[in-house]
């Protein structure tokens, strides 16, 4: 653990101390269905998780080049997982650097980034993230109704959480009309994250909103 915290604290020295801050912002316009796959909606996994050496593991991949940027998103969500919220925000800056913001490694960079600090308690920050990730894909991604849903749902804006909600349903009813599927559908989610989206899904149930 000692050469873990080296090692990552190396990582904040080369990647320089410029503080990365995400501003909230709006959300996009509701659209009625939400039926594309997206291929950047995906946490990587270069080094498996329970490798007692990950952290060095994923700084050798940095170090030669292969996956790097792969490596330095994995390596970012260590750091958080860690509880090292700033070296996390500093690994991703660092990725963000070197993928465009509207190419699929770009957006994958902000998808992960949006979780982590969904997971941090940084709830707007994460919805600015997962925005940002959305705004370069053409068409209407299938994670976003409930990734939104959720978010909202957790800053307490209940009613746009719902409508959110409702989109997922218009666009899979068979799956999102109840929560008996979530943990199928929502593998990577937490059981606290599946719990808060089935109270979305229990306040849709109650008062389906009307489309528009």
């Amino acid at each position: 653990m000692a050469v873990a915290r080296k090692m990552l604290t190396g990582v904040v020295l080369a990647a320089g101390m410029t503080v990365f801050g995400v501003a909230a912002q709006s959300l996009p316009a509701l659209q009625e269905f939400y039926f594309d796959d997206d291929v950047a909606a995906v946490a990587p996994v270069v080094v498996p998780a329970d490798s007692g050496d990950v952290v060095d593991q994923l700084m050798k991949q940095r170090e030669r080049g292969r996956k790097a940027l792969e490596a330095t998103v994995q390596l970012a969500s260590v750091a958080y997982a860690q509880g090292r919220p700033e070296l996390g925000r500093e690994l991703y800056a660092d990725a963000e650097k070197t993928a465009s913001a509207g190419s699929v490694q770009g957006r994958m960079v902000r998808w992960n980034h949006g979780w982590d600090l969904y997971r941090q308690g940084d709830v707007e920050a994460a919805l600015a993230q997962w925005h940002s990730a959305q705004g370069g894909m053409r068409g209407n991604p299938s994670w976003v109704p409930p990734t939104y849903a959720l978010g909202l749902w957790k800053l307490g804006r209940k009613d746009e959480a719902v409508k959110w909600y409702a989109a997922a349903v218009r666009t899979e009813p068979q799956v999102w009309s109840s929560s008996a599927s979530f943990a199928q559908q929502l593998p990577a989610w937490s059981d606290a994250e599946r719990a808060s989206l089935t109270e979305v899904q229990q306040a849709w149930a109650a008062q389906p909103p009307a489309w528009p």
